[in-house]
């Protein structure tokens, strides 16, 4: 039997993390925990399953109240330093960085950050988020094995098929996509670009292209960033699917759990 703070410290360990990130929160607090429903995007639905069902926690791995949602835009900064560890000027990171994030800013500003937060308080459910250490290890997990798995003169297409034969891409519903460049193409320096809140979009991946990077990988982006870099034709970027490349970051911890005699059911989480 855990807290919430000793799980939490958990997910920190897995990435050495010494404090929890802005987007990251216990909203309630709870003690003696044996059985936890754990999901992507776990709220007030999920929150009257748990009492209804004598879960003692929730645990959402995407931002759901309080300072998580309404500081969520400070973890996107982290992208500075994954793009300088990949050769990008840290002047120019900063720049590529720049837009999106106040976007983000605004965005979280209008969030109603105390709803589902109020409502486990209401049904005395322990209650929390782990989002960027989680991610982070995803993004550690997929990089290691394109590092490990593919050679030096490997293809876009040779990345991907690396990719696929991780548990949770072979598992998904969706499919790891090359959504510029092709599978002929050599992949070159290839950098996976996740764990900083959200994709970086078109500012982010022009940059990467611009300071050599030649395969970008994104576990999402949307469809109007997606038509700029087509426009530039400047890289190759592979999408691996955010429910399956979320699942990467998230089974390690809940192996850890279980590890720890805690019964986990996961919700929309794809299983290794």
């Amino acid at each position: 039997m855990v807290s919430t703070d000793e799980i939490m410290e958990m997910a920190l360990e897995l990435v050495g993390f010494e404090s929890i990130p802005s987007d990251s929160a216990v909203y309630v607090e709870g003690k003696n925990i044996k059985r936890v429903l754990f999901g992507i995007d776990a709220e007030i639905p999920e929150l009257l399953i748990a009492e209804r069902m004598g879960y003692d926690a929730v645990i959402s791995h995407h931002p759901k109240g309080g300072l998580a949602v309404v500081n969520y835009h400070q973890v996107f900064s982290r992208h500075i330093q994954l793009m300088a560890d990949a050769g990008v000027p840290k002047d120019e990171a900063e720049k590529a960085v720049r837009r999106k994030s106040a976007s983000l800013e605004v965005e979280m500003h209008a969030r109603n950050y105390a709803h589902a937060v109020d409502v486990a308080k209401i049904l005395k459910i322990p209650y929390m988020n782990i989002h960027t250490p989680l991610d982070e290890l995803g993004r550690r997990i997929m990089a290691r094995t394109i590092s490990r798995e593919t050679k030096a003169d490997a293809t876009v297409g040779d990345v991907v098929s690396t990719l696929k034969a991780l548990p949770e891409f072979a598992k998904a519903t969706t499919d790891v996509k090359i959504r510029l460049g092709n599978a002929t193409n050599p992949a070159g320096k290839t950098v996976v670009s996740h764990g900083a809140g959200t994709n970086g979009g078109y500012e982010i991946a022009k940059t990467y292209y611009k300071y050599g990077v030649d395969t970008l990988i994104y576990i999402h982006i949307s469809p109007s960033d997606l038509e700029r870099l087509r426009g530039d034709a400047a890289g190759n970027l592979i999408v691996t699917g955010h429910i399956a490349s979320d699942s990467v970051g998230i089974n390690p911890l809940i192996e850890k759990m279980e590890g720890e005699g805690i019964s986990v059911t996961r919700l929309g989480i794809i299983p290794p």
